[in-house]
């Protein structure tokens, strides 16, 4: 529980301002991802598209040696990819300037000289690259649609007061939202992530659903959910997503 009540802590200080990101010295998955995130809101790109690239982009360098590519041009290229795949076009000159500011930030716009062009050139190929690595299998079932739904289920089971005075909803989505930074969001049924960030937010407010037990397996909430969803892999995933505020508490 104290781990639980940590992480409270380290959401309330998302609020903090801490100096902007320098990508150029940190090529971890975390600021890959990170950027991704900075990039699809300057690009007003739909929350799916967003967490599509950042699937993409761990998918890809789960099959590659990150050493052998600019990580930023895959991130870029896997935003340009997810806008086409979730029906969010966005236009690649606005990628390419977005993707250079955050990299080079107080970067003018480019000209449509020659850098211009090589940047758009690597996008595209790195696109296909991206495509080809990952066989064309891009449609992602992502857990924000499970997410909704068992939160509109559970709106109805708990108690109303505390479900109207406590932002359970909006923490769990901040949950799902953060766990995709980590890689370890591939290794998990979309399902069993989106119960376990509902989970994770619960345990913070202290809420728990009527009639259901907590110590037995076959009576929890989630049962009437999911049936394959054991408490080992519950706790495991909300410990993960718990990892994700101990690597970078101050940046999500």
């Amino acid at each position: 529980m104290k781990d639980v009540i940590d992480v409270m802590e380290l959401q309330r200080e998302k609020g903090r301002r801490v100096p902007p990101m320098d990508y150029r010295k940190d090529d971890r998955s975390f600021a890959v991802a990170h950027f991704i995130f900075e990039c699809g809101i300057k690009l007003q790109a739909q929350p799916l598209t967003v967490a599509t690239a950042a699937v993409l982009l761990h998918r890809f360098f789960k099959e590659v040696d990150p050493k052998n590519y600019d990580c930023y041009t895959i991130a870029a290229s896997t935003l340009y990819l997810a806008g086409k795949v979730k029906d969010d076009p966005l236009k690649i000159r606005d990628v390419i300037n977005v993707a250079r500011d955050t990299l080079h930030r107080g970067s003018s716009p480019l000209e449509l000289g020659d850098e211009y062009w090589n940047m758009r050139d690597a996008i595209v190929q790195a696109e296909l690259l991206i495509m080809r690595v990952l066989k064309f299998e891009v449609n992602i079932v992502h857990p924000h649609k499970y997410m909704l739904h068992y939160l509109r289920s559970l709106q109805t089971w708990v108690n109303e007061d505390d479900w109207k005075k406590l932002p359970i909803a909006r923490v769990a989505a901040g949950f799902l939202h953060d766990f995709h930074h980590d890689p370890a969001v591939l290794d998990y049924k979309p399902q069993h992530i989106a119960i376990a960030c509902i989970s994770l937010a619960m345990q913070i407010y202290g809420t728990s659903v009527p009639l259901a037990d907590e110590t037995d397996e076959s009576s929890v909430w989630y049962s009437v959910f999911t049936k394959d969803l054991t408490k080992e892999t519950h706790w495991e995933i909300m410990e993960k997503v718990m990892e994700v505020y101990k690597d970078e508490p101050l940046r999500l």
